[in-house]
């Protein structure tokens, strides 16, 4: 019977030590938590269309017809081309859709998002690219008459969804705001 006494005794004295919090436990690993400020909205104005933009991007003429937004502290850049429309919208949006879709390969999935605004005369599609393809968003739009302009997102490094996940959505949204505020001319 003392056997037992002791044994219950020794047992109930190590599980109580057993049940203290002072064991080290390992900490997950932390992921960088990335936001971007909201930027001011400047205008960029061409010949044929203008449309406002974030500040914090530096545009850039490329071509005739090309443009750069530019934003160097997410590595990335939106990439704008121009075209009239000469009896061929129907090609420009084949054409447009197929490079949006040509990032099928390596995308887990595209989500096409139509956009209609009668008022401005602005018709068109942005395309949400999601995976580690190369350009993960692109966009066209047009008044189905005289112009027609697209635009993709790029970043400067390898595509890993995951880790340029927040500047995506953040371009993205600059995106949102070229097709929002854009007007013919």
């Amino acid at each position: 019977m003392r056997l037992n006494y002791l044994i219950l005794c020794i047992g109930l004295l190590l599980a109580n030590f057993a049940c203290q919090d002072n064991i080290p436990v390992p900490k997950p690993k932390a992921q960088i938590r990335l936001e971007y400020p909201k930027g001011e909205l400047s205008s960029l104005e061409t010949d044929n269309f203008k449309f406002k933009y974030n500040q914090f991007a530096r545009p850039r003429l490329n071509s005739e017809n090309a443009y750069t937004l530019d934003y160097p502290e997410m590595k990335g850049a939106i990439f704008l081309s121009y075209k009239k429309i000469n009896s061929n919208l129907e090609k420009l949006i084949i054409d447009a859709k197929r490079l949006s879709y040509e990032h099928a390969v390596k995308a887990d999935n595209i989500v096409e998002q139509p956009y209609v605004n009668p008022d401005k005369k602005v018709y068109g599609a942005l395309f949400e690219v999601q995976g580690n393809a190369a350009s993960q968003s692109q966009f066209f739009v047009t008044d189905s008459t005289k112009h027609f302009l697209t635009g993709s997102v790029y970043f400067y490094t390898k595509p890993n969804y995951d880790s340029i996940l927040p500047a995506a959505a953040y371009l993205q949204n600059d995106i949102r705001g070229i097709i929002e505020t854009l007007q013919w001319k």
